[in-house]
């Protein structure tokens, strides 16, 4: 997706074969290269900071990020092999500066984020959709980031809300019709779309206000796993406690909650209603275990496989820079100690429901175990048999004292024993039953800790 009204997309990124736009690009001056660099990268430095937990895990997903000519002003790419591309001409984003540039990456994060809930064809094929889109993200950007819109050569740069706003008014005005207040307005993404469909003429509606979702070159399979990827993230960093991450999902959820099936199905898959105390009305989330998928995969290394990724290859080439090749695949094989609490009863299915999710992992080898008073190895489907009080020391020492050191520490407990300090408490994961004790979260430094309903 182009950045802004201005943001012109230039013929490499609509149609990678045409030869002839692809000859026009010519590389920018090293020391504005250099410099648009230096802007940038201090600019998502402050969005992870202080001001976009959903920007800073976009950005970090993006590998490649390119200064370009090939562009008017930034875009992102999500291409047919996976990745996603920060393109960005180094010439426009020198020239509206590092605040500018915060607010252009945070515009062109929301889009993709955007794309993701919105995947109707329908409703993106509709131009009175895109520039609700351009209105709400860059109002939400203003409220974020504050200031006013970035400006190039003493010009704003994008579309302003309230412009789009008092063309509105003026509009149902003129025809006697009552137009809502901005604060109503501007409430959520479908109220801005609603309202301007009741214009005759919606500024801008037949323009391209941002040209890769009208011309829908973005591979959407990519748009929805990086998406999601990206909004699971921020869900588990905001479970966590971190604030920002909590505020701007749930404004994001707020803005976009009940727009359409698409949209509320999204949000109940990834259990995003747990932030509001509540879960999804319409179906069954089974957070901890996404969590727990996203814990575990997040542990695992880049290995040495290499592979040429012949899409995004051809699309480096085109714009003059070296292929690259890519490392997949987990550097080895991981190992894994799950211990479950058998002190008091356990629920049904929780092994068989692990034994599972570990499955979903490539390179993981799990090292199951019994604990009470004491450790006790077993395998999956056996019965397991426990009682007397409950140790988590036990558990500490067998994953301590093993010949081979483990990667991560699945403790599945109702957690009420004698707190313990491991000494990597990074790798150790709780799983804590209904009605249980969550003091792994509370210590300092706190573990991985999350309330699993396993019926």
């Amino acid at each position: 997706m182009a950045y802004g009204e201005t943001g012109r997309t230039r013929a490499p990124l609509i149609e990678l074969t045409d030869r002839r736009a692809l000859e026009r690009w010519a590389p920018a001056d090293p020391e504005i290269v250099a410099e648009a660099r230096r802007l940038k990268e201090r600019a998502l430095l402050d969005l992870g900071m202080t001001h976009s937990t959903i920007a800073s895990w976009l950005f970090s997903k993006c590998h490649h990020q390119i200064p370009t000519t090939a562009v008017d002003t930034a875009a992102v790419v999500a291409s047919g092999d996976g990745t996603c591309l920060l393109l960005y001409n180094p010439g426009f984003f020198v020239g509206i500066g590092v605040e500018g540039i915060r607010f252009v990456l945070f515009h062109e994060s929301r889009h993709l984020v955007q794309r993701h809930l919105f995947a109707d064809p329908d409703l993106r094929a509709d131009p009175v959709f895109t520039l609700a889109c351009e209105v709400t993200v860059n109002h939400v950007a203003l409220a974020r980031l504050g200031g006013e819109l970035p400006e190039l050569d003493g010009r704003p740069v994008g579309i302003s809300p309230r412009r789009v706003y008092g063309a509105y008014r003026r509009d149902l005005g003129e025809r006697g019709l009552r137009p809502l207040a901005y604060e109503q307005w501007i409430d959520t993404d479908m109220s801005v779309y609603r309202e301007l469909r009741r214009m005759r003429n919606p500024p801008g509606a037949g323009t391209a206000a941002c040209v890769h979702v009208l011309a829908d070159v973005l591979d959407q399979e990519t748009v929805d796993r990086i998406g999601g990827d990206v909004l699971r993230s921020v869900l588990i960093a905001a479970r966590r406690g971190d604030r920002t991450a909590r505020a701007e999902l749930l404004e994001l959820l707020r803005r976009t909650e009940g727009a359409t099936e698409g949209v509320d199905r999204i949000w109940g898959d990834l259990g995003a209603h747990v932030l509001r105390g509540r879960t999804s009305a319409t179906r069954r989330v089974e957070w901890w275990q996404r969590w727990l998928v996203d814990v575990l995969g997040s542990k695992l290394a880049e290995g040495e496989r290499l592979v040429y990724p012949k899409k995004r290859g051809a699309l480096l080439a085109a714009l003059g820079h070296e292929p690259m090749l890519a490392r997949r695949g987990p550097r080895r094989l991981k190992t894994l100690v799950i211990a479950l609490d058998t002190s008091g009863s356990m629920p049904a299915g929780v092994v068989e429901r692990l034994s599972t999710l570990v499955g979903r992992i490539d390179g993981v080898e799990a090292d199951w175990v019994a604990f009470d008073g004491g450790v006790k190895p077993f395998a999956p489907g056996e019965p397991l048999r426990g009682g007397g009080g409950t140790n988590f020391a036990a558990v500490q020492a067998y994953a301590e004292r093993r010949d081979e050191p483990v990667d991560a520490v699945i403790v599945v407990t109702d957690g009420y024993a004698d707190p313990v300090a491991p000494a990597e408490p990074g790798k150790w994961i709780w799983l804590i039953t209904p009605g249980g004790d969550e003091w792994p979260e509370r210590r300092e430094p706190p573990m991985a800790c999350h309330r699993i309903d396993p019926v």
